[in-house]
């Protein structure tokens, strides 16, 4: 870290944990910018920070822009790249670090919404807002099981947040192939964990040929039996990345996304991720240093 005004520099003055996920409550006194470097040399397991403003005003940039962060505002860091932040007074954030990964959103709807202030109105950034500053606010420390759980449980406040903020979130113009097509969508969405699922039955369940099926999906650059495929090894992956001490096994997990053969699940999760599914799922529970927070390297 960089730092020209020794007093400025950040103070945890309390931490957290919650499962994978990491609390903090910095302090800092105004100074010179000061630069925070990438938290992790590992980029195959990054890691997304976020920080609730609770006291004064600073400045964070990344990626080329920045935003101006006042009381009561959130803003997101990608943790393993450089950011600056700035404080024009005494500031209090209550920072929050996770797996990039646990959150299985586009790196491209991230870095949209990095160094960005998230002015909590109505909505999702509202209750995001107050989620996170009960959990960093609270006196008593959680059992383990019900810190993974709440992990979890803020993992998707965050991900619902982002898809929010994201420019791909804006309607297109509906069309009945498009509509089709999210009807499609869903239908598969909610029965991933069924291992009888497949192109046939998804036909069936929208009253529309496998042929038919198949020409609807031509535009979408993927078949519908590897979209299938594709749905369930990214929830697996994501609750293999999220998942503590308490954790079922690979094959459960597997079993509970729709996977029948153990070996297959293994091969597929390779072929997409390039490392096997434990060493997915060891790599998300892992010891961590502690949360890179605003300021915090």
């Amino acid at each position: 870290m960089s730092v020209t005004d020794q007093a400025s520099l950040p103070r945890v003055v309390r931490t957290n944990r919650l499962g994978y996920l990491r609390v903090a409550t910095i302090e800092a006194d105004p100074g010179a910018p000061h630069t925070v470097p990438p938290r992790f040399a590992d980029r195959s397991a990054p890691y997304l920070g976020v920080g609730v403003q609770d006291l004064g005003t600073s400045r964070v940039v990344q990626n080329g822009h920045g935003s101006l962060v006042r009381p009561g505002e959130l803003f997101v860091v990608d943790a393993d790249r450089t950011f600056t932040l700035e404080h024009e007074s005494h500031v209090r954030v209550h920072a929050f670090r996770l797996p990039r990964r646990a959150v299985a959103i586009a790196d491209r709807d991230v870095h949209a919404v990095t160094a960005r202030a998230i002015v909590p109105g109505s909505g999702v950034s509202a209750v995001v807002k107050a989620v996170l500053t009960s959990l960093a606010c609270s006196p008593d420390p959680f059992a383990p099981a019900v810190g993974e759980r709440l992990a979890g449980n803020v993992t998707d406040l965050l991900a619902s947040l982002i898809t929010e903020l994201a420019p791909s979130a804006a309607p297109a113009p509906p069309s009945v192939s498009s509509e089709l097509t999210l009807r499609i969508r869903k239908y598969i969405d909610a029965n991933l964990g069924d291992p009888d699922l497949s192109p046939e039955r998804v036909a069936r369940s929208q009253r529309i040929s496998p042929r038919y099926l198949h020409r609807v999906f031509e535009s979408e650059d993927i078949t519908v039996g590897r979209l299938i495929q594709r749905r369930r090894l990214e929830e697996c992956a994501r609750e293999l990345a999220r998942r503590g001490r308490s954790s079922p096994t690979v094959a459960a997990v597997a079993q509970r996304w729709g996977f029948v053969s153990p070996a297959h699940f293994s091969r597929a999760f390779r072929a997409m991720y390039g490392v096997s599914p434990t060493e997915w799922r060891d790599r998300g529970q892992g010891p961590h240093p502690a949360v890179p927070g605003p300021g915090k390297s």
